[in-house]
Order: C-alpha cells, then structure tokens, then sequence
C-alpha cells in the first residue's frame, strides 16, 4: 500500500499509518486517508466528500472514473498477476503480508502524534483563556464576541508560537482540542494567525488550517448548551447541533445559546460523529456549496447517518448569499 498510494495519490505524504492527500486528485492535504499497514490495509477515506472504499475502489476512483472493472485489469498488472485468474497461480511474489515491525512503527508513530496534539494543547506557553488575545481578535472579526455568550469555550486556547510547515517557522494560532466519542483528547486544530492592516486575520497561508492527530469520528465541543452538562452526561431527549467548521458552530452557539454545539471539522467527518443515545434530535448546520456533488454525497451520508440510529434529522441551510452561518452573522442578518 506504500507504493500504491504513493503513485496514485504523488502530493500526500506519510501521516502515522496512513498515506494523506487533499483528495482524489492527488494534491497536498489532510482531507483524504488511506490506511498503509495492517488488517485495515487500503481502506481510505476523504473526509470532505464522504468518498470511502479498498484500495481497489481508490484505483478505480483515481484512474477510471469509478469503473472497477477497468481498476481490476490495472491493478493485476500492476501487481505483475496473470490478466486471467484462471491461468495461473499468484507468484508467491506478491503474497507478502505487512511486516509487523512496520505496524508497529506506524502506530507508534500516530501515537506519538496524538501525544503531540494533547502537548500542544496544554504546553506552558498556551493560554486557556483566549479573551483580549489575538484568537478572540480574530473571532471578534469575524462577528463572533465571546462576550456574549458569557464564557470563552473550554476548547479553545492560544498559542503564540505554533510551528507552521508551511512557511519553516512559528506563527501564533488559535487551537481547538478535538475530542474522540469517548471524550478522549485525540487531535488538535490550528488555524494560524497574523495581525494584517491593524486586524487579527487568517495567516496568509495555502493551508491555514491544519489538524494535528487522527480526528475520523471525533469533534470539538463548543457549547454545552442548556444543561450545561458533558456530552457523556447529555440529558434524555436533547438536541445537539452539529456544525461543519468552528467558526460556523460559535455563529450557531451565539444565535441559539440553548443548543449543544459542535463542529465535526469537516463535511465527510460529519456523517462519523458518535453521539450518546441521549441526543435524539441531530441538526446539521450546512454550508450553502452549490452544485458541488461531492459536498452533497457528505450531507447525505450524515443524515442517513443519524437517521438510521432512529435519530431525528434536521438540516438548517444560510440563507442565499451566505456561504454559511458566520456570513449570516457577519452581514447582520443573524435574527
């Protein structure tokens, strides 16, 4: 699976056990994964389009427009098997099985990245409370005043020199704690900043956005809502709503401060979020994205999703002409 994913996908690169690109197309990114040893060897996954499959599938989603037909002949003499599996047996070549030792080392290695991720997030130089620090500043730009909700969100902090790949040094980011189904640190976002014309804004970067550790089915919790309670501890009945980026699920919290909100990340991580039983009402908060497919294949796959835990379903769109629920707060038209 190296190898393969390596020629199919030439812009990811190594990310733990897995090989990680922005999509099918084969560009830099964190969106899309394929898993590179062990049992689950192959299975891949774009966490923006909802887009999932074997290594067989990536093949022919990558090369065939999805004829896995034209995928089986590729892939036989790729790996230099006979065209007709009647004519002869597999060489005893191409029946290796992922070596242990390089398991082990890619999980150790994604372990050694969520360690990373909870480091960040609680190093001596992050600040717990992001109020008058450039991460409000920049919130408050984008209309959302923490003020106004009476607290800063526990999941949120400040970091004045996060290290940013992109540009070979550090910039100060804004970090979100991603927390697995049982609320387990997991993962870290960042969205790194910079103090542009007087204002605190995204950093003026390809990727100003990045996630540190695996985060497949897991969110961050902006806002508890009316109970105030944990999401484990959610009362019987509840409504969570659950919000693609971060900046659209605070815009959610700000309009609607009784609902538990949360944001998945990403549109294809929507349709993995784990819930408790307790939540029988999910509202997707969606983004207004046109005719894209891809996107609409991701909303599906949520609302199939929940509904087939015999959940209710709601799915709230911006009005037209915002892009989402941050521009409907921008441009005051919020009530």
């Amino acid at each position: 699976m190296p190898a393969l994913a390596g020629e199919l996908l030439p812009g990811g690169r190594r990310d733990g056990p897995e090989w990680r690109c922005g999509s099918l197309a084969g560009e830099k990114g964190q969106s899309l994964a394929v898993r590179l040893h062990g049992e689950r060897a192959g299975v891949w996954s774009d966490f923006a389009s909802g887009e999932r499959g074997d290594a067989l599938d990536l093949v022919a989603a990558v090369l065939f427009g999805g004829d896995v037909k034209a995928a089986m002949g590729w892939s036989r003499r790729w790996l230099g098997l006979p065209e007709d599996p009647r004519s002869g047996p597999v060489p005893a070549t191409v029946r290796r099985a992922p070596a242990p030792a390089d398991d082990a080392a890619a999980e150790a290695e994604a372990e050694g990245r969520r360690r990373a991720a909870r480091g960040l997030f609680g190093h001596p130089d992050t600040l717990h409370n992001i109020a008058g620090t450039p991460a409000a500043l920049y919130l408050a730009g984008r209309g959302i005043e923490l003020a106004e909700l009476g607290r800063v969100p526990r999941a949120l902090r400040f970091h004045p020199n996060v290290w940013c790949q992109e540009v070979g040094c550090p910039l100060p980011a804004m970090l979100a704690a991603i927390h697995g189904p049982d609320g387990v640190h997991v993962a870290t976002h960042r969205t790194w900043l910079a103090e542009i014309d007087g204002a605190w804004r995204k950093a003026s970067l390809a990727k100003a956005k990045k996630v540190l550790g695996g985060f497949a089915g897991g969110t961050v919790r902006l806002w508890r809502g009316a109970s105030g309670r944990p999401l484990s501890e959610a009362r019987d009945g509840e409504t969570v709503a659950l919000a693609e980026g971060i900046e659209t699920g605070l815009s959610v919290a700000l309009a609607c401060p009784e609902l538990r909100v949360l944001a998945a990340v990403s549109l294809g991580n929507m349709g993995s979020v784990q819930l408790p039983p307790a939540v029988r009402t999910v509202i997707l908060c969606a983004d207004n994205d046109g005719d894209n497919p891809a996107a609409a294949r991701g909303l599906q796959r949520a609302i199939d999703r929940f509904a087939g835990e015999a959940r209710n379903v709601r799915v709230a769109f911006p009005p037209d002409g915002a892009d989402d629920f941050n521009d409907v707060l921008t441009s005051g038209d919020g009530e």
